[in-house]
């Protein structure tokens, strides 16, 4: 039987899609949840196995290891879907606010990384894969997500790292999408915005983030590398 694949943050958006089509193809999946909701219920009927994880604070985090290693002496791989996107305001703290984004997006991915090595450089031949999922912003900054982009950076940075530090027997590369989906309740005035801020004219869906993830898991020559999900946004 095959190893599973980790997903953290695996039961809303685009790692609910990805976990969803890795099941699909038989390929047994981890995720972690931070809040109950019915599509938690929809995986593990799937076949999956769902851990409550909350990678907010250092507690939740060393928690979440111990749990995953219980379940999963070896891994396929590990995608760091896990993502928390809130923006500053006048009423928030700068200070909580960076620390919360640093501990989701970079301190949880950099802990779980090095504390489940073993679970993927295991006895099998097969290399075994991390994907960060990480953000257009990671270039180009925010106005209104500072601490958010910065801390997708510093992911992006990890991947760097830990494709010098985990190869030859684990690829770890990057996803980086700018809006691939919209939520039911955007307004169609933002829709409009947000199509015109592409080449393409589009916001293609999850299944974007679903084919860039099965391309990565499947190819055996790309490592260190960041893959950019935006319909040439960047050049507008």
């Amino acid at each position: 039987m095959s190893l599973p694949i980790l997903i953290t943050g695996g039961s809303q958006r685009l790692g609910l899609a990805i976990a969803l089509d890795l099941l699909a193809q038989d390929q047994p999946v981890i995720i972690t949840y931070r809040r109950h909701k019915s599509s938690v219920d929809q995986l593990k009927n799937a076949g999956a196995i769902v851990l409550e994880a909350d990678f907010s604070t250092q507690q939740g985090i060393s928690r979440a290891i111990d749990e995953i290693k219980r379940v999963a002496p070896a891994l396929r791989g590990i995608i760091h879907n896990a993502s928390d996107w809130v923006p500053e305001s006048p009423e928030r703290d700068p200070g909580k606010l960076m620390n919360d984004m640093m501990m989701v997006h970079t301190s949880a991915p950099y802990q779980l990384n090095l504390a489940l090595k073993d679970a993927l450089v295991n006895d099998s031949d097969q290399l075994t894969d991390i994907i960060h999922m990480t953000d257009y912003v990671q270039e180009t900054g925010s106005e209104n997500h500072i601490a958010y982009a910065a801390s997708k950076a510093a992911l992006h940075n990890l991947t760097l790292s830990f494709a010098r530090v985990f190869a030859p027997h684990v690829k770890v590369n990057s996803i980086a999408p700018s809006l691939v989906m919209f939520n039911d309740d955007d307004t169609q005035e933002y829709r409009d915005k947000a199509l015109n801020k592409n080449l393409l004219g589009m916001v293609p869906g999850a299944q974007e983030a679903v084919k860039a993830v099965n391309y990565l898991l499947s190819a055996d020559y790309v490592t260190g590398q960041t893959l950019h999900l935006n319909g040439g946004r960047n050049l507008k």
